[in-house]
């Protein structure tokens, strides 16, 4: 495998102090190549809360000492303690309709949203597969309070910051497996990159200097609160 799918890079900060301790303290290290993954992927997933950063371009260490994270970020600190546990791994890069947001977003923060959210996922090379992982984005205590929320539904679902064919049942636990949550909601694909670093290049999300600072100090703020809202009301 090509090195550079290992390499540490700006967002990938993982020789940072507190990514080295995360990694020692959890011992992640000394497992088998697919338990490491899995014990990864799961602590990503369930650990680091799903919420709004401050920006897509911040790096491993940032997201980690927040405790939350969207699809984005949260996929800048996954790939940041896969490499440093010597695990390939790159990231693929989409938009997807806002309305896969609706909910999570809600009022003028939801009405003044581009139409297309920049989206990514990360995918991770073992035993000579490229495997499509995206559900590490939502952490099981949110999903779980949407599925209690929504118990009438079958089938597809979308908002929320789900969109997937069965919202049962979603393909969220990695065991040799793609695992989505957003997949459905994708409307472009721009193909994958080396590191976010490299895709945040070339694509990013549109916002209007006016709106970017409007979702740094209030929008992500609203849609925080509106998440911890939803994550509180298990039935």
């Amino acid at each position: 495998m090509d090195n550079r799918y290992l390499k540490a890079t700006p967002m990938l900060d993982y020789e940072c102090q507190s990514i080295r301790e995360l990694i020692i303290e959890r011992g992640w290290k000394q497992l088998p190549e697919f338990e490491r993954i899995k014990a990864i992927y799961n602590y990503v997933r369930d650990e680091i809360l799903f919420g709004y950063n401050i920006d897509d371009d911040i790096p491993a260490s940032k997201v980690l000492s927040d405790g939350y994270g969207q699809c984005n970020t949260k996929g800048t600190l996954f790939m940041a303690i896969l490499r440093s546990c010597g695990i390939p791994c790159r990231v693929h890069g989409f938009t997807i309709d806002k309305k896969l947001q609706k909910g999570a977003m809600t009022g003028f923060v939801y009405r003044n949203a581009p139409q297309n959210v920049f989206h990514s996922w990360v995918e991770v090379y073992f035993e000579n597969c490229w495997y499509e992982l995206e559900a590490f984005i939502l952490d099981i205590a949110y999903l779980t309070s949407l599925q209690q929320l929504n118990q009438d539904c079958e089938g597809a679902f979308c908002g929320y910051g789900v969109a997937v064919k069965d919202f049962r049942k979603p393909a969220i636990d990695f065991n040799r497996n793609n695992t989505y949550i957003h997949s459905e909601g994708i409307n472009q694909d721009f193909g994958v990159y080396d590191s976010p670093d490299e895709m945040l290049k070339y694509h990013h999300q549109e916002l209007s200097p006016i709106k970017k600072f409007a979702y740094r100090n209030l929008g992500r703020h609203l849609m925080n609160r509106n998440v911890r809202k939803i994550r509180r009301q298990k039935r």
